[in-house]
């Protein structure tokens, strides 16, 4: 798509400090811009989706995939994955433990996260900002509340493992969620 990502380099790890934001996997194919809630909510191929359907929304805090983008590895460019459950563990035990590395990984201020945005230092330059998700129904919340990432790592049939900043706390959350709804995504480097 033309897009060009800052990165960072945090411990051994190389990754993306925005947020994805193509409409094509990496072997070319166009993915999907899915606006229909129903279509949305019935789908177990790969989409993306602006927040609220706004353009504006891309170029701060990039698409939401849902996670049947993400499967298959070639969302990311080449050269280039999303992380694993496990990788995203190795960034989160380097920066000190769930319970302190989203401040350290999320953007400092209130410009695009509401306030109090608790603990945020930005300390390694990961910039983590609020995209907010698409859920499985087709309904957007979060923006400027809450960061949601994928992982590649299923959990089960319907849910894959994932991500969480707030702006009331400094945690990394991780749980498992509904491969149907819209996350943001990271790259990290092969």
């Amino acid at each position: 798509d033309g897009n060009v990502y800052n990165t960072v380099q945090i411990g051994d790890q190389v990754w993306m400090k925005e947020n994805l934001k193509t409409s094509r996997y990496n072997t070319g194919t166009a993915i999907p811009n899915v606006v229909d809630n129903e279509t949305w909510s019935g789908l177990s191929t790969g989409a993306w989706s602006y927040y609220n359907h706004d353009e504006n929304n891309n170029g701060i805090y990039g698409k939401l995939y849902n996670w049947y983008a993400v499967e298959g590895d070639s969302l990311c460019p080449t050269g280039w994955h999303v992380p694993t459950h496990g990788e995203w563990t190795v960034l989160t035990d380097y920066l000190g433990g769930e319970g302190i590395a989203g401040g350290k990984l999320k953007e400092v201020g209130t410009v695009h996260w509401s306030s109090p945005n608790t603990g945020a230092t930005d300390e390694v330059g990961f910039t983590a900002l609020p995209g907010g998700l698409r859920s499985d129904s087709g309904s957007f919340v979060s923006i400027r509340n809450n960061g949601y990432w994928w992982s590649a790592t299923p959990y089960d049939s319907y849910n894959s493992w994932n991500r969480l900043l707030s702006d009331n706390n400094a945690y990394v959350d991780r749980s498992s969620i509904d491969k149907r709804n819209g996350f943001s995504v990271r790259c990290l480097r092969d």
